[in-house]
């Protein structure tokens, strides 16, 4: 499953934001039901999750952290502590809790981008101005497909 793309919407006054139907099709057709939603680790941004995909997350992090790893255990707590399951309603929209729009400096307008597995929820002006500098990108692109000798 890949989601690719970006797509403005609007949420209304109770932070419900319809889904673009491109990603909604691919999560159809993947069988997905359930997402989970949480705020973006580097970004300020959200995150929504296929089950599936947060499954295989919280499972790579739980392998790597000890039991009696007190940081670990740790992180796992606040990786999962900081999320919370969604779903479309029956007109395709989700419901994004205000806590989460506000942590996201999400209002009204918002930019959804596929992020490969997930799909990310974007402040609109937010999302332009971190996609704008098109000649960082490439010359960070460069630099990272680079050949390491």
């Amino acid at each position: 499953m890949r989601f690719t793309g970006n797509y403005d919407a609007k949420a209304d006054s109770k932070g419900r934001v319809f889904l673009p139907a491109a990603f909604r099709k691919i999560l159809v057709t993947s069988g997905e039901e359930g997402l989970v939603l949480r705020r973006d680790v580097f970004q300020q941004c959200l995150v929504l999750y296929p089950h599936s995909i947060w499954d295989k997350m919280v499972d790579s992090i739980t392998e790597r952290t000890n039991p009696f790893d007190r940081k670990g255990r740790e992180n796992l707590r606040r990786f999962v502590a900081a999320s919370e399951s969604v779903s479309l309603d029956g007109d395709g929209r989700i419901l994004i809790p205000k806590r989460y729009l506000d942590t996201a400096n999400i209002n009204a307008e918002v930019r959804f981008i596929g992020m490969d597995n997930t799909i990310e929820i974007w402040n609109r002006q937010s999302a332009e101005d971190m996609l704008a500098n098109e000649d960082e990108f490439a010359n960070s692109l460069e630099e990272m497909m680079r050949d390491k000798e």
